[in-house]
């Protein structure tokens, strides 16, 4: 493969000394040609006209010292050398018009020539890629050395730098962990949305949505998400939080939007608006999918533009603001049915994240059981534990089909600080955490509501309808009503089947209780969405 250089005349130390004695100064363009162990087979050089007999000498000092090395002139227009844009523009306009062939060629920049403006935009144009190729920086030899001088060629794909891409990995891993609430998280699923959600948090200033049943701890990664970006310099604002479910009507728009004053009645002053307060930082709108169709209007254009107008004015403002959506909602479904707009959910379903419930990752229920201990003890001033006996009955307790954890991890917040709270000593007991159970267990069969068994068509007959319920035994509508009101009570198949099959799918060498589920289902002619 041949190696094309693509270099800048440098019109100061190009041409240092005079006659003969140019050959005893460095000069970088000569050489760059005299090392025997780079073999430039073509050299473009870039120079404005006003340089072009000095152009000439170095082509003919070239044929000299390496006589296989072509130099193809390009006449570029430097008038301003010193001014970024039109640099930037006239390297550009050269990479555009060049015909590169990098599966015949390699490419290498020079960078060592030209202003360090000319400099910059070579780097730049070649990160771009732009230039499909690597720098090339040259520097003159040490003193009292024949030496034709040294060079250096980088390549600008870091990761093969291992120094680098350790450092690179490492700080992958503090954000993941950061994310993560410094949890020893198990779930592999949920572990690998969190490693690409950091990814995306440094790397993305895009909408993100975060979906998942209520708490799932959406406004906590949220809030990390704000402070990770915040870390890594990729904002300067502050955090602007707003439960949508708490705006109706004008109230929506002066909000979110702002107002002029006499906008509406009440509206003595007037107000920036929640999308103002979040210039240069980030708004978290949590559950998102509550707002009316005029807020989310609006709102698309204020992300697609950063410009809205305040609820009562002429003129338009602009937010430069980051955006995170939460919901618990199907905005698919919302969608369908004409509840949210396509065109937002578009926008802003470019990376969209599902936290699952605390019920569908139950092997994070311990390093969440220590981290809710912990805060407990911050907040109380002193250490709380579980002994062992207390710790085993709750952990076996939680895991079992038994424990729905409807509220997710605030069932599970709640339930510590009850039983820190009644902890003497800081020390949980097994006599504590009994009875903590038979409160939880109190609570959660108070908002489960099981069907009828008497009445199984209240379940059944919306799905099979009254031809395909009559077609069953009395028997098997019984046992069909039981798992229909499970997947109900279900966020997915995964959660119905290990409440359907807890005795069994413990004698199984491996588990897959989605696959039981939906052959169960089949069955009858049913999928777990029509259930949902």
């Amino acid at each position: 493969m041949k190696t094309t250089v693509i270099s800048i005349l440098g019109t100061t130390m190009d041409r240092r000394g005079k006659g003969e004695n140019r050959w005893d100064k460095w000069r970088p363009t000569i050489s760059m040609c005299q090392h025997d162990d780079l073999l430039i087979d073509r050299l473009e050089l870039l120079f404005d006209r006003r340089s072009t007999s000095l152009a000439k000498q170095v082509r003919e000092d070239i044929s000299q010292v390496s006589p296989e090395t072509e130099v193809v002139f390009h006449n570029v227009n430097f008038n301003e050398p010193w001014d970024f844009e039109s640099v930037y523009s006239s390297l550009l306009d050269f990479a555009r018009a060049y015909r590169f062939r990098p599966s015949k060629e390699q490419y290498l920049v020079h960078i060592t020539t030209g202003t360090h403006v000319a400099q910059i935009c070579l780097y730049l144009l070649t990160e771009a890629g732009y230039f499909p190729g690597k720098l090339l920086q040259t520097s003159p030899a040490e003193r009292a050395s024949n030496a034709p001088g040294q060079y250096q060629i980088i390549d600008l794909d870091l990761s093969k730098y291992d120094q680098i891409a350790s450092r690179f990995k490492k700080e992958h891993q503090e954000g993941t962990a950061y994310l993560k609430g410094g949890i020893e998280t198990n779930n592999a699923d949920f572990n690998r949305m969190i490693e690409q959600l950091e990814k995306v948090s440094v790397r993305s200033q895009e909408p993100i949505l975060i979906t998942g049943p209520t708490g799932a701890g959406k406004s906590q990664l949220a809030q990390r998400v704000y402070e990770l970006r915040k870390q890594r310099g990729k904002l300067k604002g502050k955090l602007v939080t707003v439960n949508c479910a708490t705006l109706r009507g004008e109230n929506a728009m002066s909000a979110l939007f702002g107002h002029k004053k006499g906008a509406f009645t009440g509206a003595t002053s007037d107000r920036a608006g929640l999308l103002k307060e979040a210039n240069s930082g980030l708004l978290f709108l949590d559950e998102i999918g509550e707002l009316g169709l005029d807020e989310q209007a609006m709102l698309l254009r204020a992300i697609e533009d950063k410009r809205f107008t305040p609820f009562g004015a002429d003129s338009e403002v602009s937010s430069n603001f980051q955006l995170i959506a939460g919901t618990n909602r199907d905005l698919i479904q919302c969608a369908k049915a004409g509840q949210f707009r396509e065109d937002l959910l578009a926008r802003i379903d470019l990376w969209t994240y599902r936290l699952p419930s605390l019920k569908e990752r139950l092997e994070d229920l311990e390093p969440n059981l220590d981290y809710e201990l912990e805060q407990f003890s911050n907040k109380a001033g002193y250490r709380v534990s579980l002994n062992k006996d207390a710790r085993t009955l709750y952990l076996a307790f939680g895991k079992s089909p038994a424990a729905s954890w409807s509220a997710n991890f605030r069932d599970l917040n709640a339930s510590i600080t009850r039983m820190g709270t009644l902890a003497d000593g800081g020390r949980i007991t097994r006599n504590v955490v009994a009875e903590e159970i038979k409160r939880l267990e109190g609570k959660w069969l108070t908002t489960q509501q099981p069907p009828n068994p008497t009445t199984p068509q209240l379940l059944l007959e919306p799905l099979l309808g009254s031809a395909g319920l009559n077609a069953l035994d009395y028997y098997e509508q019984m046992n069909l009503a039981g798992i229909v009101s499970v997947c109900k009570a279900s966020s997915s198949m995964a959660e119905a089947g290990r409440k359907l099959f807890d005795k069994s799918r413990n004698l199984k060498k491996s588990n897959n209780d989605s696959h039981r589920v939906k052959q169960l289902l089949a069955k009858y002619g049913l999928e777990f969405s029509d259930i949902q």
